[in-house]
């Protein structure tokens, strides 16, 4: 029988995410940013439901650190300001904006590919929980449990798209970006999510 997770200490992580929270909430009312007001209020509710299915489904504490990084990263790139030598791709100069390698890979595109591994890591690890729920049998990762995993992390990047969508709709300036933009996000979340399928698959990630 596999070894179920260890219990996870929820206490340092709920301070190291609540504080860097609580400062996203304060700079986006200091510089009148609704954008990431919305976004803040969104990531609140996801922490909630993480909560719930950590209730029903124990996750690993890497996992849970992952996320809270990830909450993270996305609270630096629409709030930290970038110097104006620094190339940018959109109007607001943000860590969002930022060409790590110009043309080629911005800081949202990284995010956005880390972001949607971790998400499919943890479909894995339902599906994998699932499964072993119903038989004593160990579970592999096999290619047709990866790709139910990949296609539900994918499943998630679009949702996340809808999200971003929405905000376009209710608040003026935002830097979601065009439709291209929106295509790039795409691309990187399915690299992101094969990325995940390989690290599973070689035993990297449990």
């Amino acid at each position: 029988m596999e070894s179920q997770p260890t219990p996870v200490r929820l206490g340092p992580l709920a301070a190291f995410t609540g504080s860097y929270l609580l400062a996203a909430i304060l700079a986006s009312l200091r510089f009148g940013n609704k954008e990431f007001l919305f976004y803040i209020l969104t990531m609140i509710v996801l922490i909630g439901a993480v909560l719930l299915i950590h209730r029903r489904m124990p996750l690993r504490a890497a996992q849970l650190w992952a996320l809270s990084l990830w909450g993270l990263a996305h609270m630096c790139g629409g709030l930290l300001r970038v110097p104006e030598s620094w190339p940018i791709d959109g109007g607001q100069r943000v860590l969002y904006s930022l060409w790590l390698i110009p043309d080629l890979l911005k800081y949202d595109q990284l995010v956005h590919a880390y972001g949607f591994a971790i998400t499919t890591w943890l479909c894995w690890h339902g599906l994998h929980q699932h499964l072993r729920a119903r038989s004593d049998e160990p579970v592999f990762p096999t290619i047709g449990l990866l790709t139910l995993a990949a296609t539900g992390g994918m499943g998630f990047g679009a949702l996340n798209e809808v999200i971003e969508f929405i905000a376009v709709l209710t608040i003026p300036n935002t830097n979601v970006g065009g439709y291209e933009n929106t295509g790039w996000d795409l691309v990187f979340n399915l690299i992101g999510c094969l990325l995940a399928a390989v690290m599973i698959r070689r035993r990297w990630w449990a």
